[in-house]
């Protein structure tokens, strides 16, 4: 056991509450140096942490590890305080290869009981982390979360559960196990969520646990969980397997991998984007040469008479916790693989959607039954997009903000909003203070609190490229103000798969309220704001580059309580990538789809304010268009306007409805600058684009017209 110590330190990991007698006793197992060790939970009195309890209250000091209880009020960080804006969050740079090398070394008997260990990628969580228990599948490793430590490790409090491959420990008893970590946390933060991931088995186990405490908050990620394994389609294979001889049990793991997991998603992963096809399958070929043989291992992680007795006990967890769902009251995510061979988790999804109260599924077309070991999306990520990252009863858009990681920024903008930013080739032009037009975002204050206001494109076209503009040169995230419809509406669930509606939330957009408009300004935010909204964005033919603004200055009134920077901005480029053929008056003249637009007009969410006319009243639907061959899409920041000092402007309305005009009118000057200025560039052109770009550089750094 001693290298297997040497790759994870394992320690108790529950917040104590003095007035709480432990009652499992920890079990230390030395390898040559005190500072790592393993401990077991096993009931029995005497215990190491009873003995440290006698000398002062503790506190969880990080990953695994304990520190003294400080006596003093600590103010409260937000995450995004912590965390700087495109952190490594290590995804990509471990492999299922890693898996299996560390699997061996954890299996060999110590003659232990089921454990709890942190893995030591995870490091030092945040402050106020929330505590994360992983919970294994089949293999009953722990450690089928290693493609995600480093990233779980900063947000959380991750603990991981080890269960020895002889242990036949009873399904009750580890439900009881679970309980009882959950009970002593909740004592001692009663107030955070805890997290219960669970893959497979580890599904069973986290709802069987959520059923029999209600009262607890628990937030349950579940992937492709084994309440279906009634119904699995191996089902008449398992008998067979039980009777297989002993000499070719050998073969098992060479078949089982090929039914559990998708070998090619595992070899997949840390293969970038952004690579030539070329590169990618050298890359793909490398990985599955070095991978196969060390299938083999999976005789040892699950042998003979571990393979017969998981069976069994994933049939009594099954039937355990199916008896049980409708005592469910956690928050649950069901992660379900489309390609899983061994459960119909996509059926099972639907159903526990249906039978529980509050649960949604997110689907992976693509990846098989191993999900968390393949390549698909950082774990973080997804909790990130379907909000269920959250320090206390309810999910904050300000305060549980997670910035986005490097891995996200070059997936989500290399994947997601490759084609369109490939596509439109942006330009971004900014005033100096001194009124001097320059190539790039130099002109943009880089503190803030600064507002970002201007004209809204065609469907938004334009949001993608500014945001990955401003990660890109300045590391600064700008957080969008968008409408609500994408956080509640039928838009978010319209689609089981991690789509854009989430990638929208993991990079940082806010609900349109004035709430949360004035969160942001009070933490010194960049704020993206359109005052047309979506007026603009599903403009009629005929109206591109046509503001559609309230008459209210209430943005105004807002950034001068805060003495933030206004940027007004234009942007021009929708006529050089689509055509507008079909608008909203076009649809309604079309029987039966005029139909369908009213059904989800009426089904949709309005926003709450006192805007009248037809920016208040914008119908939402999906506009007509026929693609162009793609010019390129313009963006011009005006000079900013600093409103430090000018409290006056919250209570002169006057005076505060004039700037309003001064920054509508300097919006209108910057779409007609552009609009002008376009003609003279040389690379407007997709195709010039595309050969500067082969010849000279990136598209990132093709250059436009002088300014």
């Amino acid at each position: 056991m001693a290298s297997a110590i040497l790759t994870f330190r394992v320690s108790p990991c529950f917040g104590i509450n003095p007035k709480l007698k432990p009652r499992f006793r920890a079990e230390r197992l030395v390898s040559g140096d005190d500072n790592l060790s393993v401990y077991s939970a096993n009931g029995g009195a005497g215990s190491v942490m009873e003995e440290k309890e006698k000398k002062g209250s503790f506190l969880n000091g990080g990953n695994g590890r304990l520190k003294p209880r400080i006596e003093q009020k600590m103010v409260k960080k937000r995450v995004c305080e912590e965390l700087e804006v495109l952190w490594d969050d290590g995804y990509g740079t471990k492999t299922v290869k890693d898996y299996l090398i560390a699997a061996e070394e954890m299996i060999k008997p110590d003659g232990g009981p089921p454990r709890w260990f942190c893995p030591v990628e995870c490091g030092q969580p945040i402050n106020d982390s929330p505590l994360l228990l992983f919970l294994p599948g089949l293999d009953g490793v722990g450690m089928g979360l290693i493609l995600h430590h480093k990233a779980l490790g900063k947000v959380f409090k991750v603990q991981c559960l080890h269960i020895p491959v002889q242990d036949q420990t009873p399904f009750e008893e580890l439900v009881k196990l679970v309980e009882e970590a959950i009970r002593l946390e909740h004592a001692s933060r009663p107030n955070t969520p805890i997290y219960l991931v669970g893959d497979s088995f580890g599904g069973c186990l986290a709802l069987a646990v959520a059923a029999r405490n209600p009262t607890i908050d628990l937030v349950l990620i579940l992937a492709n969980p084994a309440t279906s394994f009634g119904r699995s389609q191996l089902q008449p294979l398992f008998p067979i397997l039980e009777a297989f001889p002993d000499g070719l049990h050998v073969t098992i793991p060479y078949l089982l991998s090929l039914v559990m997991g998708e070998p090619v998603k595992m070899a997949t992963v840390g293969i970038e984007g952004r690579l030539s096809p070329l590169q990618k399958i050298e890359q793909l070929s490398g990985n599955l040469t070095a991978l196969l043989p060390l299938l083999s291992g999976m005789a040892n992680i699950i042998p003979k008479e571990t393979l017969v007795w998981k069976l069994k006990l994933l049939k009594t967890a099954s039937a355990y916790t199916n008896s049980r769902l409708h005592a469910v009251k956690a928050e649950v995510l069901v992660l379900a693989s489309d390609k899983d061979n061994m459960l119909p988790s996509q059926d099972e999804a639907q159903r526990l959607m249906n039978s529980l109260s509050n649960c949604k599924v997110r689907r992976f077309k693509d990846n098989g039954h191993t999900l968390l070991l393949e390549d698909s999306l950082n774990l973080l990520t997804i909790i990130k997009g379907t909000c269920k990252y959250r320090h206390s009863k309810k999910h904050d858009f300000i305060a549980d903000f997670v910035p986005p990681s490097m891995s996200e920024f070059k997936y989500a903008f290399d994947e997601v909003a490759g084609y369109i930013r490939f596509a439109s080739g942006s330009a971004m032009f900014s005033t100096m203070e001194d009124g001097k037009i320059v190539q790039g975002l130099a002109g943009v204050p880089n503190e803030g609190p600064v507002l970002l206001v201007g004209y809204h494109m065609l469907m938004g076209l334009e949001l993608s490229c500014l945001i990955e503009a401003f990660l890109r040169e300045k590391k600064i995230m700008v957080r969008g103000i968008a409408h609500p419809e994408l956080f509640w509406g039928k838009l978010q669930s319209s689609s089981n798969e991690f789509a854009f509606s989430d990638w929208v939330k993991v990079m940082g957009a806010l609900p349109v309220t004035a709430n949360y408009l004035f969160k942001a300004l009070s933490t010194k935010s960049h704020v993206l704001l359109y005052p047309g909204g979506a007026r603009e964005a599903l403009h009629y033919k005929g109206e591109e580059y046509k503001l559609f603004w309230p008459e209210q200055p209430e943005f105004v009134r807002m950034a001068a309580r805060f003495g933030a920077t206004i940027v007004p901005f234009g942007t021009v480029g929708e006529d050089d990538i689509a055509e507008l053929v079909l608008d909203y008056n076009d649809w309604m003249k079309i029987p039966v789809i005029n139909e369908r637009i009213k059904e989800s007009i009426r089904d949709g969410i309005r926003i709450r304010d006192e805007t009248d006319g037809e920016v208040g009243n914008q119908q939402l639907f999906i506009p007509g268009m026929l693609p162009k061959i793609p010019g390129r899409f313009y963006y011009l920041f005006g000079k900013p306007i600093k409103l430090k000092g000018r409290e006056d402007l919250t209570k002169n309305r006057q005076d505060a409805n004039d700037l309003y005009l001064q920054v509508k009118s300097e919006v209108e000057q910057c779409i007609d600058y552009l609009l002008k200025k376009r003609e003279e560039d040389p690379y407007r052109s997709i195709i010039d684009r595309t050969i500067y770009g082969a010849l000279y550089s990136s598209v990132d750094q093709v250059p436009a017209f002088k300014p």
